[in-house]
């Protein structure tokens, strides 16, 4: 009896388990509230836009169009979390510095230029080596300098947004060329937006260097034990660092985005907050925040639970000022949920229902 009510019972447990179960049960619980409370939130549409392409609208196109910022700012947020046990909070302000290096590439001396005076391939790759190295800053800081996370990256949050005005003079640059367009909005005859892809993209990319190279292995390790990978002749300083490089690329992917979307930037505006979901979906997915073992494809879905959640309130007419408040709540029940006392009470639950089964 004992070991048919195993057989039974492991399949149950080893789901609740896995480090999908939560981020999936959100997303599925989402989904049913709002097919309850409202059916026409999953409708989608086939329509032009004001260039005649065909595009689709709807709820879960704009889930999947904004949340693919998030998911991809959450590849780079998961490393760092993994690695140094702590989060960067000055994305936002990274993306702004990113965003304001691309223009002031592709426009150089005139805010509105008649034509671009670059590729945009070259000022994306321009505003990925700036964001690389802001990111790396940040890694010293906290690899050599032993700085807490928080700590380190709370200068460039601090100072970021005056830095990305600074490199064009406190101008609003404004591209008309439409090709920069397409980054955050359609590419003609594809109906689905463009970051979609871009995210796709870089999940992939991502997880081709996890499989075929010991990245994965190297960063948990460092995050689990610091001294133990040492001994094992891992270099902790310069793991820690990378992953804060590889954040940077993600920052700039996500600047070029933003900017894309509105052909301009405001340096106060643009993805204000953002690091905070970033951080929220790494939880989200059931990642330790203090770092070690991590799953990518949990935070992932984890950042698109999180633009679920903001899609859903906005449908119920919540102000965009009181979002914070409902994010705080998810926040209170992760932490509450991964708790170890909590973690400890469920176990001796579990333990109690097998003995009276048994019995």
């Amino acid at each position: 009896m004992t070991i048919e009510a195993n057989k039974k019972e492991n399949p149950l447990m080893g789901l609740v388990r896995n480090q999908m179960f939560i981020p999936v049960l959100a997303l599925l619980a989402l989904a049913l509230f709002n097919l309850i409370a409202d059916p026409g939130f999953f409708k989608i549409t086939l329509g032009t836009n004001s260039l005649g392409n065909p595009v689709l609208s709807g709820y879960l196109i704009t889930i999947l169009d904004n949340g693919s910022e998030l998911a991809i700012l959450a590849i780079g947020m998961t490393l760092v979390t993994a690695a140094s046990g702590g989060q960067d909070i000055s994305v936002g302000a990274a993306v702004a510095i990113s965003g304001s290096v691309l223009l002031r590439v592709l426009c150089g001396n005139d805010t509105r230029p008649e034509t671009l005076q670059a590729p945009i391939i070259v000022a994306f790759l321009v505003s990925c080596l700036v964001a690389a190295m802001f990111g790396a800053f940040n890694g010293v800081l906290v690899a050599y300098f032993k700085i807490q996370p928080m700590i380190a990256t709370l200068i460039l949050y601090t100072a970021g947004r005056s830095i990305a005005a600074w490199v064009n003079n406190n101008e609003l640059p404004v591209v008309n060329d439409q090709t920069l367009t397409y980054f955050g909005g359609y590419i003609p005859g594809i109906p689905i937006p463009t970051p979609f892809f871009i995210a796709v993209a870089c999940i992939v990319a991502m997880a081709l260097v996890l499989k075929f190279t010991n990245l994965r292995l190297y960063t948990q390790s460092v995050g689990i034990n610091q001294s133990s990978s040492r001994l094992n002749g891992l270099n902790p300083e310069r793991i820690k660092v990378i992953s804060f490089v590889i954040l940077g690329l993600c920052v700039a992917v996500v600047g070029l985005i933003k900017v894309s979307r509105v052909s301009t930037i405001n340096y106060s505006v643009i993805a204000k907050d953002i690091e905070m979901d970033a951080i929220l979906a790494v939880a989200l997915g059931g990642n330790a925040l203090s770092g070690g073992k991590f799953s990518m494809a949990s935070s992932v879905v984890g950042a698109y639970v999180i633009q679920f959640l903001i899609q859903t309130l906005y449908k119920f007419k919540v102000q965009s000022d009181a979002l914070p408040a409902y994010k705080a709540i998810v926040v209170i029940v992760l932490v509450v949920i991964s708790a170890p006392t909590v973690k400890e009470w469920f176990s001796s639950m579990s333990k109690k229902l097998k003995t009276k089964e048994v019995a």
